[in-house]
């Protein structure tokens, strides 16, 4: 081993040194010292270049042999999508775990996804990292994403620094991504780095603060060569660095002091400069290269060291329930102080469920007894398992210090609960959770399969917060709800995979209701003889349309005894129950006034039931002479799209039947407000996609009630009396 180590020495092949070192002590010991921890996550718009760059990172850091590419044309794959459906689409579905090393650095590092769909996984990841990597395309530039995933960071006060990947596709452009930055993110990006060369010319990276060139060679780029700057590159070298310390100069007095004396800082003076302002959030420096060309990521990994926090310098707090929930900070200097961690991710795992679980204060070890604060703080749990996760393998370990990310099998918990070792009763801030957006009714194909789906919904449901299901009290059917079609269809995919469940899926039925628009009188007689004491009961009276937010209403307005008032109850009970199923589609009837003004009864054959019965026939009699109409949900509906794709995203919203109510130009992207039918809602998501190059992205929300069209009426009703014919 020793032998190796010289020869690789000899040669001067640093990051294979580093990669040998890596495998042959640090990835054995389970020491880690606290300053040297890095939590990062990477994160970025959808084929950013995420996963092609965690691979390369795993790679150069010794944590993998060989690079695979993330589509899986090799049979294998990127090692962080471990799923066989993210092999298959190309694209991550669940975030992913893994730790490595670089130099006498720990990291550990979550893989998130890209997809709008998903973005709770890039939600519940930033919750408890304490730096990140935004990826951004420099072609593609700040995407529709890269907004959304910009504002979870911000949320979680987390700071980044950012990689402009692909500098080797045609039509790169570093300098408009950074433009886009500082107007669409609202940051103040600092170039640290230049391309040698764009497109099919490049050859490696410019360090501005080392003022070195760097190529990657060998194979798969491990090789990082140091060379002196190109004599062509050396003037615009300079003035970058001229601008990177102009930026640093504002923020840093120190840096600002050379600046003023025309004096060139030194290089530790610019580093510590650089760190101070990332974490605290005044600028993001910017690293160049392509992942997928082996350019630029070992600076990176240098980067990710030098500038993003360590658990001791990121502030932590917790809730502390004896206190009316008032801030506890938390310390992860101490390995000796009360253990507090929280559980972000849940995954079905081949032993049970596996507990992802931040360290944010004290010691978490094997066999130890911990208590679930946020369910049942006076219930002891024991630690049986404890791993750190490399993807979807895993490997034990006795503890695990603050400030690091493990997993433990055996824990019944939800997303989000808080573990401590039972001396203080603190609970962790919740992440944000959006709502779901799209709905779809599903159902097994045999129904001797009904406990599998249950099964498989139960624990999705665990697992995504996002992930939503319900019995519609209307149609009984199994609701499922998510943010998006293909949420949707990976986990309908996910439940015939993994459970052999094949279900049928449908769109769920709306919540249509039925009213009346004109007036009408009713008089209704219900009469019947079996033999013996039979039913008679005669109501008369008005039925009137009133306003659909308002509740269906019912008033006695007899005079007289020709009903007696004890079926008046019976009465009302019979109208309310015919409001339940109108007489055009089936719907519940809404915004009715039913106004009792006269009636008959019988001596013997008079009771409960007859009178009953003769309401609900008086119902249905007057509905059908007031001119009834159905009404139909309008869901509020907001998207966001570039500029160029606005006429195409109101003619499809106008084609659904939607009223464009607003729209906003900000930024060279479009907001576009509308009300539109729910009912015509399905697919949009979909086509907004396949219409923007998938840079469209939309919310809805219910908004009112309003008068189905002619054509979706008539539909109803004819499928209405279609089933009840079958029937």
């Amino acid at each position: 081993m020793f032998n190796i180590f010289l020869s690789l020495l000899k040669k001067k092949k640093c990051c294979e040194v580093i990669r040998f070192i890596n495998k042959s002590f640090f990835y054995s010991t389970n020491v880690v010292d606290i300053k040297s921890i890095r939590n990062i996550g990477i994160s970025a718009h959808i084929d950013s270049g995420k996963t092609t760059l965690t691979e390369r990172i795993l790679y150069y850091t010794g944590r993998i042999n060989e690079i695979h590419e993330v589509k899986g044309k090799d049979g294998v794959g990127a090692k962080m999508d471990s799923m066989d459906l993210e092999r298959e689409k190309g694209i991550t579905i669940q975030s992913a775990a893994t730790y490595t090393r670089w130099k006498d650095a720990s990291i550990n590092i979550i893989d998130t996804p890209g997809h709008v769909d998903f973005t709770v996984e890039v939600e519940r990841a930033l919750r408890v990292l304490d730096g990140a990597v935004l990826v951004l395309c420099s072609v593609g530039g700040v995407q529709s994403q890269t907004l959304t995933v910009d504002r979870q960071m911000k949320r979680y006060n987390v700071p980044a620094i950012t990689f402009i990947n692909k500098c080797d596709r045609a039509g790169a452009d570093y300098n408009r991504t950074i433009e886009q930055m500082r107007i669409k993110l609202k940051r103040t990006p600092v170039l640290l780095q230049l391309p040698l060369g764009l497109e099919d010319d490049l050859k490696g990276t410019i360090d501005l603060l080392t003022r070195k060139a760097y190529y990657s060679e060998g194979s798969k780029g491990e090789i990082l060569r140091e060379a002196e700057i190109p004599a062509d590159y050396l003037s615009l070298a300079e003035e970058k660095r001229l601008e990177l310390i102009a930026i640093l100069a504002e923020h840093d007095d120190d840096v600002g002091e050379y600046f003023v004396n025309e004096e060139d800082p030194p290089l530790p003076v610019l580093k510590n400069a650089i760190k101070v302002l990332v974490r605290a959030h005044k600028i993001t420096p910017v690293f160049v290269g392509s992942a997928l060309k082996n350019n630029g990521v070992q600076l990176l990994l240098d980067g990710v060291v030098d500038y993003l926090p360590c658990p001791t310098e990121v502030n932590n707090y917790a809730l502390d329930a004896n206190q009316n929930e008032e801030r506890v900070p938390l310390s992860a200097d101490d390995p000796h102080l009360p253990f507090v961690g929280l559980a972000f991710k849940l995954e079905e795992g081949r032993f049970g469920q596996l507990t992802y679980i931040r360290i944010y204060q004290g010691m978490l070890r094997k066999g130890s007894a911990i208590r679930n604060v946020t369910r049942d703080r006076k219930k002891k749990i024991k630690v049986p398992r404890l791993v750190r996760m490399h993807a979807n393998e895993m490997e034990d370990v006795l503890e695990v210090g603050p400030g690091e990310i493990c997993a433990i099998f055996g824990l019944e918990c939800y997303s989000g609960d808080t573990f401590t070792s039972g001396e203080a009763n603190l609970t962790m801030t919740s992440m944000f959770v959006p709502e779901p957006v799209l709905s779809l009714a599903v159902k097994p194909v045999k129904y001797t399969e009904m406990d599998k789906l249950g099964k498989a919904l139960a624990r999705f449901k665990k697992e995504d917060p996002t992930f939503r299901v319900h019995v519609d009290s209307e149609s009984s059917e199994t609701i499922i709800s998510g943010m998006g079609e293909l949420h949707l269809e990976i986990y309908i995919e996910r439940i015939r995979r993994e459970y052999d469940c094949e279900v049928i899926t449908d769109k769920p039925k709306v919540a249509f209701r039925e009213t009346i628009s004109t007036p009408a009188q009713f008089d209704y007689l219900h009469r019947k003889q079996t033999g013996g004491s039979g039913q008679y009961g005669r109501v008369m009276g008005d039925y009137l349309p009133i306003d659909w937010s308002l509740p269906n209403q019912f008033t006695n307005a007899t005079v007289g005894m020709n009903i007696g008032p004890d079926f008046i109850p019976a009465i009302e009970k019979g109208f309310y129950e015919a409001c339940e199923k109108g007489a055009l589609t089936g719907h519940p009837i809404i915004g009715t006034h039913f106004i009792l003004r006269d009636g008959a009864t019988h001596v013997v054959d008079s009771n409960e039931l007859a009178f009953r019965l003769a309401t609900k026939g008086a119902v249905r009699q007057a509905f059908l002479k007031g001119n009834p109409i159905v009404l139909e949900p309008l869901m509020k509906v907001e998207v966001q799209v570039p500029e160029e794709f606005q006429g195409n995203c109101i003619a499809n919203l106008s084609k659904r039947k939607g009223l464009i109510v607003d729209t906003e130009n900000s930024q060279s992207f479009c907001t576009i407000i509308a009300e539109v039918p729910l009912n015509n809602m399905f697919g949009f998501a979909s086509e907004l996609r396949s219409a923007t190059q998938g840079k469209g992205e939309f919310s809805m929300e219910y908004s009112r009630l309003d008068r189905a069209s002619g054509e979706t009426q008539k539909q109803l009703v004819e499928e209405y009396q279609k089933n009840a014919h079958k029937q």
